[in-house]
This record gives structure tokens, C-alpha cells and sequence, in this order.
């Protein structure tokens, strides 16, 4: 009897256990469900980036589950070719996009083939991409436009205005008298004396066009001071000899 109340009494545990359990295991399988890829998380949009057609692919998957993106050109319900090459994609919440470079005209139709997930998703984006009904504008810079030709009026209009001509001087009477120019005579004006006299060679002094010389006086100085040692060497000696014959 005591085994069999102890089994009673872990019977309720074990029992709220497996419905606990069993609960889990619906939410898991719900979330997984919910994370789930799917082909409403994908999009596509014709653009135009930098004067260039571009068919933008957005994946908003939140499982991230990788996919295969492929983009046909329709006519008629027929595929008339391939753009570009399949693109892999991985998406995200807040969305990751693929593009294709296609040159693509107005009112044009594309069909978006998607597979992801393994075999959850293989599928085209519905309703088929329809293009705007404008082409993208040339982002290309106009070229400059030509020069005008000479004479016409954009010409003279825009012309640098040439600079004023100077006036010229009022016809006088003493401006139509030509200026009189100094004779190249020999005769020189008053006050002034004409120095026909060769001018001295570089390096020479103005003593030697009198006929002096620049080292007369260091020459004259040395004299001197010769003439001054000599008196005294005489007055020395002949004191000298008087003070011999005293003694």
C-alpha cells in the first residue's frame, strides 16, 4: 500500500510535466511556423540608380533562410529571356535587397522567380513587376553649347567691351610744332665744362693723373723715421766716445 500511494502522489508531477512539456513543444512549432520563409516577405521595384535601369529584389525573411532569386522578361505571358544571372539573397527583418542591371523600357513586364528555404518556397513574386511608364533620364552631362558664330547677336552681346582708345591731345598750335632737338655740337652750355680728358683706368688713384703717387707719403714717413734713428745713433756714439776720453 505504501508503493502505491507514493505512486499516486508523483503521478500529479509527473502528469503537469508532460503537459508543460506538450506546451512547449506547440509554441516551438508555432514559432517555427512563424519564422518560416515565405513568398509574400518577397518584392520587386523597377529604379533607376545613376541614369541606369536596375530591378531591385527586397527579401524580409526574418528566418534569414538562404534564396535564389531569378528575373525573366515577359511578352505575353512567355518568357522572351533571362536578365542577368540567378542572385543569392538573405534575408533579413528589416530587409536585404539583390539587384539587377537591366536597361529596361517603360510599361515593360519581368517575371520574379524565388526559391529559399530548401522546398518551402519556389514560387514567383505575384503580381508580375510592371516598369513606370517614364525611362530613366541620362545622367551624362549635357555637352557646352557651341561658340556663336561671328556677327551674330549672342556674339555681340557677350563680347569683352575693348578697352577706351585714348584721346587723343587737342590740335594746338603748339602741339603741331615739332619739338625742337639739342644739336650733338661741340660747344657746351654755359656753367658746364666739357672734359675731353681720358678717364683713368680702374684702380688707379687720382694722384697718378698729377704724377704722384699713393705711397709718397708712406715712403716719406719711412725717411723720416730712418733720419731720426740715424741722428740719434750718431749723437749716441759720439756721447759715447767723448765719456771714453774723459776717462
Amino acid at each position: 500500500m505504501a508503493i502505491l500511494s507514493i505512486s499516486r502522489r508523483t503521478a500529479r508531477p509527473l502528469r503537469a510535466l508532460c503537459v508543460a512539456a506538450a506546451s512547449a513543444a506547440l509554441a516551438l512549432g508555432a514559432a517555427g511556423t512563424a519564422l518560416a520563409c515565405d513568398i509574400s516577405e518577397f518584392s520587386a521595384e523597377a529604379k533607376c540608380v545613376d541614369g541606369n535601369g536596375v530591378i531591385v529584389v527586397t527579401d524580409k525573411d526574418a528566418s534569414g533562410a538562404p534564396a535564389v532569386v531569378t528575373v525573366f522578361l515577359e511578352n505575353n505571358g512567355a518568357d522572351v529571356k533571362r536578365i542577368g544571372t540567378p542572385r543569392s539573397v538573405k534575408g533579413t527583418a528589416r530587409g536585404a535587397t539583390v539587384s539587377f542591371t537591366e536597361d529596361w523600357q517603360p510599361n515593360a513586364e519581368y517575371r520574379v522567380r524565388v526559391k529559399a528555404g530548401g522546398k518551402l518556397v519556389d514560387e514567383d513574386i505575384e503580381p508580375n513587376l510592371r516598369t513606370p511608364s517614364a525611362a530613366c533620364a541620362s545622367a551624362t552631362p549635357s555637352a557646352p553649347a557651341s561658340p556663336a558664330k561671328p556677327g551674330t547677336p549672342e556674339q555681340s552681346a557677350t563680347a569683352t567691351p575693348s578697352a577706351p582708345a585714348t584721346s587723343a591731345a587737342p590740335s594746338t598750335p603748339a602741339a603741331r610744332t615739332p619739338v625742337p632737338v639739342p644739336s650733338q655740337s661741340s660747344t657746351a652750355p654755359a656753367g658746364t665744362t666739357v672734359d675731353n680728358a681720358p678717364s683713368p683706368a680702374a684702380g688707379d688713384s687720382h694722384l697718378a693723373e698729377t704724377g704722384t703717387s699713393s705711397r709718397t707719403p708712406l715712403i716719406a714717413g719711412i725717411a723720416v723715421a730712418l733720419v731720426v734713428v740715424g741722428g740719434g745713433a750718431v749723437f749716441y756714439g759720439l756721447r759715447r766716445r767723448g765719456t771714453g776720453s774723459a776717462r
